[in-house]
C-alpha cells in the first residue's frame, strides 16, 4: 500500500515536473504579466484609450473642425460641457467641439507615439545587431557615428527640420522616429555581442549560414524581448515630444490637432476661467502616459524577472 502511494506521488511529481518543463518563456512570461496588477491595469486603460481614439468619433454629434460662432471669443466661456447641447467636454475657444478634437488628438498622439517608436525599433535593432555582430573596425565606426550623433541635441535637430522642410505629421514622424533609434542600437548592440558567442549562432556560422541571414533568424528574434520592452517605454516618449513640440506650435497643424496642441490652447485659457479646455486634454494625456509606463514596467519584470 505505501509502495503504491509512492509511485502515485512519484507519477504525480512526474506529471508536474514536465508540465514545467512543456511552458514557454512567452507562456512563462504572459503568466508573470497578468499577476502584475499594475501592468494589467495600465493594459486595461491603453485598451481604452486606444477604443476611444478609434470609436469615440461615432458617440460625437459634432465634427473636429465645425465651428459654433456663437461660442468664439469673447463667448467662449458660455460652452461648457453638457449633454444637453452634445458638446460632452465643451466647446474650445473658437467654438469647435473639444470631445470630438480630444478624440482627434488622442488618435493623432498615440499613431506619432507608436509609428516613431516603430521607426526607432526597427533602425535600431538592425543597426545595433549588425554592429554587434560583426565587431572589429565596423563595430568602432558604426558606433562612433552613434556617439556623434548623441551629440547631438535631439530636441533642436527635431525643430531645425520642422521649420525647413515644413510642419506637417509625415516630418514629425520622420524627424522623432529616425533621431530616436540611437539608444535602441546601442542596446542592441550590447544584447548582440552576447548572443553571437552562442552555441546556436556558431553552428550557424560553421554551416556557411550568410552573416545577414544569421542576423535575421537567429541574432534579431534573441533581441526580441529587450527590444518589446523598450518599445512600450519609448512610445510615451515619442508622445511627450510630439506634444512638446506641438505645444510650441510647430507639431501638427490646423485643422488637425494633437493632445499637446489641446493641452497648449487651454493653457492659453485659464487666464479666464475656462479649465475644461485644459482639464480633458491634459486628462487623456496623463492617462496615456501613466499607461505606457505601467505596460512597459510589466513587461520589463515579466521578460526578464532577474531584475525584479
Amino acid at each position: 500500500m505505501l509502495r503504491d502511494d509512492a509511485t502515485v506521488e512519484a507519477l504525480q511529481n512526474a506529471s508536474h515536473m514536465a508540465e514545467v518543463r512543456g511552458r514557454s518563456l512567452w507562456a512563462d512570461a504572459r503568466a508573470r504579466f497578468f499577476r502584475n496588477k499594475a501592468a494589467v491595469g495600465g493594459f486595461v486603460l491603453l485598451m481604452m484609450i486606444a477604443a476611444f481614439a478609434l470609436f469615440g468619433g461615432l458617440l460625437s454629434e459634432w465634427e473636429p473642425d465645425f465651428v459654433d460662432f456663437s461660442l468664439m471669443g469673447a463667448n467662449a466661456s458660455e460652452g461648457v460641457p453638457s449633454f444637453e447641447t452634445g458638446h460632452y467636454f465643451g466647446t474650445d475657444s473658437s467654438g469647435r467641439d473639444l470631445y470630438a478634437r480630444v478624440v482627434q488628438g488622442t488618435g493623432i498622439s498615440l499613431m506619432v507615439g507608436v509609428v516613431g517608436a516603430v521607426v526607432a525599433v526597427i533602425v535600431g535593432t538592425l543597426y545595433g545587431a549588425i554592429a554587434g555582430y560583426f565587431g572589429g573596425r565596423v563595430d568602432g565606426t558604426m558606433m562612433r557615428a552613434v556617439d556623434i550623433l548623441m551629440s547631438i541635441p535631439f530636441m533642436f535637430v527635431l525643430i531645425l527640420m520642422l521649420v525647413i522642410f515644413g510642419r506637417s505629421i509625415f516630418m514629425l514622424f520622420l524627424g522623432i522616429g529616425l533621431i530616436s533609434w540611437l539608444d535602441m542600437a546601442r542596446i542592441a548592440r550590447g544584447q548582440t555581442l552576447t548572443i553571437k558567442n552562442k552555441e546556436f549562432v556558431e553552428v550557424a556560422v560553421a554551416t556557411g549560414v550568410h552573416p545577414l541571414r544569421i542576423i535575421l533568424r537567429h541574432i534579431v528574434p534573441n533581441l526580441l524581448g529587450i527590444v518589446i520592452v523598450y518599445a512600450t517605454l519609448l512610445v510615451p516618449n515619442m508622445i511627450i515630444f510630439e506634444s512638446f513640440i506641438s505645444f510650441l506650435g510647430l507639431g501638427v497643424q490646423e485643422p488637425n490637432t494633437s493632445l499637446g496642441a489641446l493641452i497648449s490652447e487651454g493653457a492659453s485659457q485659464m487666464q479666464y476661467g475656462v479649465l475644461w479646455q485644459l482639464f480633458f486634454p491634459l486628462l487623456f494625456f496623463v492617462f496615456t502616459i501613466f499607461a505606457f509606463f505601467f505596460v512597459g514596467d510589466g513587461l520589463r519584470d515579466a521578460l526578464d524577472p532577474k531584475d525584479r
